[in-house]
């Protein structure tokens, strides 16, 4: 292992070399969001004297312990968390200009971290084709409570502070990943769930114009964002979990960090069981950052013109029912009540029918209907409804993932919400307690992901996601509505789900 110092805006950082890989871990890309910082847009760092050490991971932003998200030894939690991490192959140098992949982390806005053992960059810069960035942001109440409501000269707040967390992490990259040998001019955002929403968005936000130039957006909940009347009123429900009303705001950024943790956690489950489909914390329609709904601004063809690579999982809902989470209504009751929800909300929207969903999924066993509803309200349907706008500005790639190994079959997983991630990553390896290829699939697994790996590299590298992989993925049009349907054996396919996408509609869903 060898040192390799860098300079940056801030000051010198020293990385390591190990296996063929440049890494440099926790650099600081702002200030700690504490004391009169906490709920206030970031701040870059303040500079250093003495080349840093960039050995360890930083840690992640608070939040609930999550036996899903999976760390390396001594990764902690703190609210000092604005850090992010970059990977390269070894001998890589300063005036490469390799494309940047930029990694959001997802995690229901509420969980994980860049530091996650699944985002290890090692198999996926080894090629030396490109650098990878993955980056924390602020989560929970800590990044998405919205508190715009009570702003004031006393008690400043700023909404929307992941998204500015992450706008200053893209800044910094553009001012300092030429040292690293990536091109400022080649940065490609990617994020997958939580993640994906933040890429969505993003292509919404006009300040965030000119800082990426490709997106790609795995299982977007593109929808979920949410209206200042709705944010504010989860942001009541956070004051009244904490014990703060408004004449005691200034008490807010005194509270001990796990406190809020605590609050968050109580207001993260009474959401979605009061309101099925609606997360606790999410980016906001602010009018500011955000000045209008990012699935419509989308749809209209007005997001920032850059080329996309997006799609979701076969049967992202059984991820949601094997963890009993609320977060994605299954059952018919729990529809019911997220379609009442969005027509209470939306007047003007014409839904399908009761008989028109039926007949969508005719051929579907009963009992997996509410799986697939669920899956294509959360996230198939908006990704489809948003394309097609996108589509006219910037050329689309539509992808379905839909591999599955004969263990996750078994189990009733099959193509999970986040199954595609160690494959795009190239990391197999789950550990000692992964069942993935308990019962074989390990040889086809790989295969697959050396294709996935040669695909999003390629879209990053040339905005074409082919590589070395065939069959050749067209571009998205409303003609041939052509996708991409990944699996033992890649193939295109026109049209996927037509009758499913004429039954829902010319139809936009949210909560706004």
């Amino acid at each position: 292992m060898t040192s390799v110092i860098v300079q940056t805006g801030a000051g010198l950082v020293r990385g390591s070399t190990a296996d063929g890989v440049a890494r440099w871990l926790g650099i600081p890309y702002a200030q700690a969001p504490v004391g009169d910082l906490r709920w206030r847009a970031p701040l870059a760092p303040e500079p250093w004297v003495e080349a840093r050490s960039t050995a360890q991971f930083g840690a992640a932003s608070p939040q609930p312990v999550n036996a899903m998200m999976q760390f390396p030894d001594g990764v902690g939690q703190s609210e000092d968390c604005l850090t992010l991490n970059v990977w390269v192959a070894d001998g890589v140098q300063p005036d490469a200009a390799l494309p940047v992949l930029f990694w959001i982390h997802g995690g229901a806005y509420m969980f994980g971290g860049s530091a996650q053992v699944m985002y290890d960059g090692q198999a996926l810069v080894e090629s030396g084709d490109v650098v990878l960035v993955t980056v924390n942001y602020r989560l929970g109440a800590f990044g998405f409570l919205d508190l715009s409501a009570w702003n004031s000269p006393e008690h400043p707040f700023d909404s929307n502070l992941a998204l500015r967390d992450l706008l200053l992490a893209l800044q910094w990259t553009r001012d300092n990943i030429a040292g690293f040998g990536g091109d400022p001019n080649q940065v490609t955002i990617w994020g997958e769930s939580a993640g994906g929403g933040l890429v969505t968005t993003l292509l919404a936000v006009p300040s965030a114009a000119g800082l990426f130039h490709r997106a790609i957006a795995h299982s977007s909940p593109s929808s979920s964002v949410y209206s200042s009347e709705r944010t504010t009123a989860i942001a009541r429900q956070f004051l009244d979990a904490v014990g703060v009303t408004g004449d005691s705001l200034g008490s807010l950024r005194e509270l001990p960090t796990e406190q809020l943790v605590t609050a968050s956690s109580r207001v993260y489950a009474a959401v979605p069981d009061a309101s099925p489909g609606v997360l606790a914390f999410t980016p906001s329609v602010d009018g500011d950052l955000v000045p209008e709904h990012p699935i419509s601004v989308l749809r209209d063809g007005r997001g920032i013109p850059v080329p996309l690579l997006i799609g979701t999982n076969h049967d992202e809902a059984s991820l949601f029912k094997f963890m009993k989470s609320p977060l994605m209504p299954i059952e018919s009751a729990t529809i019911l009540q997220m379609f009442d929800a969005i027509a209470h909300e939306q007047p003007g929207l014409v839904l399908p029918s009761q008989a028109q969903v039926t007949s969508a999924y005719a051929g579907i066993p009963t009992k997996a209907i509410g799986m697939g509803v669920a899956g294509d309200i959360g996230f198939r349907m908006p990704t489809i409804w948003l394309i097609e706008g996108h589509a006219r500005v910037a050329p689309v790639h539509l992808y379905r993932f839909d591999w599955a190994t004969p263990m996750l079959h078994l189990i009733k997983m099959g193509a999970a919400h986040g199954t595609e991630l160690p494959y795009v990553f190239g990391n197999l390896d789950g550990g000692k307690k992964d069942i993935t290829f308990k019962l074989g699939g390990r040889h086809r697994g790989e295969a697959l992901s050396k294709r996935m790996r040669s695909r999003w590299i390629a879209f990053a590298v040339s905005g074409t996601p082919d590589g070395t992989a065939s069959p050749a993925w067209p571009a998205f049009d409303l003609s041939a509505r052509a996708t991409l349907v990944i699996d033992a054996h890649d193939r295109v396919v026109d049209d996927l789900d037509g009758e499913l996408r004429r039954a829902w509609g010319e139809q936009v869903l949210s909560f706004e």
